[in-house]
């Protein structure tokens, strides 16, 4: 009687665990495909190995105009803007946050606008996140990335993906980010949450000055032919935005930055005022985190990101770290009961 009293008490106290510690935010399947690349030092799957994992990665690798890279005042033409080098046209659509094993993406569905660049439209597919950010800006990484995606629809189109970026610094919430919060956390359980109609122009567009260069995708596999155009403003989002970013994405790309490529004599294009009359990119009450930029001379002297793991206050834990040990107690108990 006493056994049987005591396993029913042990069963009642795994149950109760059960209920204080299961939340949806803190399961996510990993998916296999998500694991054939990663972005860790020293990885065999690594950046400095993705040319090397599949036949269809040798860009990676072997690529002459490669992104992310260094943008630099010392290596920028300056333009002088017009409508023609950038018109932004877009438009509510029904969009949905999924988690691609790299990245989080927002993916609009049907119409939701375009971009036309020197006559080009390119329309708008989705936008996701990198942490820190994959560009730099003399030197400095900033502690986020964001990157709309566009695609033409015309074949004889030779550059037919068009990316705008927008770098971000730690300050006030980002309020585009504030409204899909919720649905972010939804999204780490489900892998993918409908957020109904959304409007690509609350992300805002909040400079007319700009860079512009030719490179390619930053992650596998990295195929060139991109026209990058990266917003010259640094805007601000919170750290609580960046962490719960960084929760929703699987293990290997918390931090899914791929190191500075070579520029290999390419044209850097700057738009706008000139550099020297335009606000400094560094301005703003939290001034931006410097995250010690690797070097953009050859992919194997590009190091590692100085940039540290999101932090939690002491006595609170990621939803990562919960799951880990409500597992480990789990297990513990049940090797008790046996």
């Amino acid at each position: 009687m006493m056994v049987e009293s005591k396993q029913a008490h042990l069963q009642l106290l795994v149950f109760t665990f059960f209920l204080l510690y299961w939340h949806p935010t803190l399961i996510r399947a990993k998916e296999a495909e998500h694991d054939e690349f990663d972005y860790k030092e020293g990885s065999k799957k690594g950046p400095e190995h993705w040319g090397e994992l599949k036949k269809e990665w040798a860009r990676c690798k072997d690529g002459k105009f490669q992104s992310p890279i260094g943008l630099s005042d010392d290596h920028v033409t300056n333009v002088t803007s017009s409508l023609e080098d950038l018109k932004m046209s877009y438009k509510p659509s029904n969009a949905t946050v999924k988690n691609e094993g790299p990245y989080l993406a927002i993916e609009w569905e049907g119409d939701a606008g375009s971009i036309k660049i020197n006559g080009t439209d390119y329309f708008f597919k989705q936008c996701h996140w990198h942490t820190p950010s994959e560009h730099s800006i003399n030197g400095i990484r900033y502690d986020l990335e964001l990157h709309m995606v566009h695609q033409s629809t015309d074949p004889k189109i030779r550059n037919s993906i068009a990316v705008l970026a927008f770098l971000y610094h730690i300050g006030n919430p980002n309020l585009f980010l504030s409204k899909v919060n919720k649905d972010i956390m939804s999204e780490v359980a489900t892998k993918e949450v409908h957020l109904g109609v959304i409007d690509p122009r609350e992300i805002k567009w909040t400079s007319f000055s700009f860079y512009r260069y030719v490179g390619s995708l930053t992650s596998p596999p990295c195929a060139e032919g991109v026209i990058w155009t990266i917003n010259e403003k640094v805007k601000h989002v919170s750290r609580e935005q960046v962490e719960l970013l960084q929760e929703a994405v699987d293990d290997y790309a918390e931090m899914n930055t791929r190191p500075l490529q070579p520029l290999n004599d390419r044209e850097i294009k700057h738009y706008g005022l000139s550099l020297s009359d335009a606000p400094s990119p560094h301005e703003g009450n939290h001034g931006p985190k410097q995250y010690r930029s690797v070097s953009a001379q050859s992919p194997k002297e590009s190091g590692s990101i100085n940039a540290p793991k999101p932090s939690h206050p002491e006595g609170n834990q990621s939803p990562k770290q919960s799951l880990r040990l409500f597992t480990h107690i789990t297990v513990c108990i049940f090797a008790y009961l046996l």
